[in-house]
């Protein structure tokens, strides 16, 4: 297949392309910024994602799309450019998807669609959390990630050959040693998860060659934490009295990525 990436140069990006190179695939790579690693045999063009007539132009004579590009943070821009920005964009990517019949997109979506680590005090109803669980997102960028998978819902209903798979991606890392060393305060926030990025880079291409039909939100977390500290040892220390719906032994991920191996069949 020739797959379009947006965001290719990004760190997701860089990890994915090559992974699809491995596998056979050619590859259009789309971003504001050229890659830094330019590699052989990958088209590369720089397109503002807010740029509906640019983003469909790029995605001609493409089989599928793999769309990662965004503003990964509510605190790199201001509050509505990070939202205008990526609402804009995840919009674009999927118009641009549908009027051409590409019918295979991914999207980037985030553990933060329901609230997290951008949040003042994240609200959680129970664990382990799956995608049936409510969002209480409140700043721009996890806003954001909640719409764009709003916006599949939508173009989903509205041509049934698409097949859209949202992935919600934890923070990416290289090794579970990268993340178990971030600011513990941020953790208690995001559950002590993480996803490596060849796992991700999996997960991506799954994203667009699994047989599925619809739009489907899937958490794509590792299957342990990022501590050593139990599980159980961690809720009842900071999330008290919250239903807990199954055992959680060891150091099991409070987040329930089951989902994405019964639809794409990917394990972390």
């Amino acid at each position: 297949m020739r797959i379009a990436v947006t965001g290719g140069a990004g760190r997701l990006g860089s990890a994915l392309i090559p992974h699809l190179l491995a596998e056979g695939h050619a590859v259009r790579s789309l971003d504001t910024r050229p890659p830094n690693s330019p590699l052989d045999g990958v088209e590369t063009l720089q397109v503002e994602l807010t740029d509906a007539q640019a983003v469909m132009r790029a995605f001609e004579g493409c089989d599928a799309v793999i769309h990662l590009g965004a503003i990964p943070s509510p605190r790199l821009d201001p509050a509505p450019v990070v939202h205008h920005n990526n609402v804009e964009g995840g919009y674009n990517v999927l118009w641009a998807a549908a009027e051409l019949g590409i019918w295979r997109v991914c999207l980037a979506s985030s553990i933060n669609a329901i609230g997290g680590v951008y949040s003042r005090a994240p609200r959680y109803d129970y664990f382990p959390l799956d995608e049936d669980h409510p969002t209480y997102a409140e700043d721009p960028y996890s806003l954001s990630k909640w719409i764009l998978e709003q916006q599949g819902d939508a173009f989903a209903r509205r041509y049934e050959n698409m097949s859209i798979a949202s992935l919600r991606f934890h923070g990416l890392v290289s090794s579970r040693e990268q993340m178990s060393e971030a600011r513990p305060e941020l953790a208690i926030k995001h559950l002590w998860g993480y996803t490596l990025l060849p796992s991700a880079a999996r997960a991506c291409l799954l994203g667009i060659t699994a047989s599925f039909r619809g739009h489907h939100t899937l958490y794509i977390v590792a299957p342990d934490t990022s501590v050593s500290t139990p599980s159980s040892d961690l809720l009842q220390a900071h999330y008290p009295g919250i239903p807990v719906r199954r055992p959680l032994p060891g150091n099991v991920s409070l987040f329930d990525s089951s989902r994405a191996e019964r639809i794409l069949g990917w394990k972390h």
